[in-house]
């Protein structure tokens, strides 16, 4: 299987702590067991980080943990599961779409308050002595 790294250089690689590791797999969102060593250590593999970092981006675009879950769950089944995780996938990326258009709207508004400012905040410009 390549190479394995410990949780430590895993975390060092994702971002994320070893903690979130530990939980991930705990809360079965891990493609497959973790390997382990002689001792007991979790030894990871390069098809783990990919896998990591996918579930990473489902979470950090707002896939609850159970949806997470089930992805892997059907991920584990195989082939045959194909059309069940597409349709979850799509379900995903309409709610995020959904996220997206409603935070153009509040930057739209936090645009148009920055011009309102930055034209309040505009100077004059300098009087000459003409000018006055």
């Amino acid at each position: 299987m390549g190479t394995c790294m410990t949780i430590a250089e895993v975390a060092k690689r994702t971002g994320l702590t070893p903690h979130t590791l530990r939980y991930y797999e705990r809360e079965g969102l891990l493609l497959r067991e973790v390997d382990r060593s002689s001792t007991g250590r979790r030894l990871y593999h390069e098809d783990d980080i990919t896998w990591i970092r996918l579930i990473t981006r489902l979470r950090a675009t707002g896939m609850p943990i159970r949806e997470v879950r089930r992805y892997a769950e059907l991920a584990r089944a195989g082939d045959a599961t194909r059309r069940e995780r597409l349709e979850l996938l799509r379900a995903h990326r309409r709610r995020v779409i959904e996220r997206l258009t409603v935070i153009e709207e509040h930057l739209k508004a936090i645009d148009y308050k920055i011009e309102f400012y930055e034209e309040c905040c505009r100077p004059l410009g300098r009087l000459t002595s003409s000018a006055l």
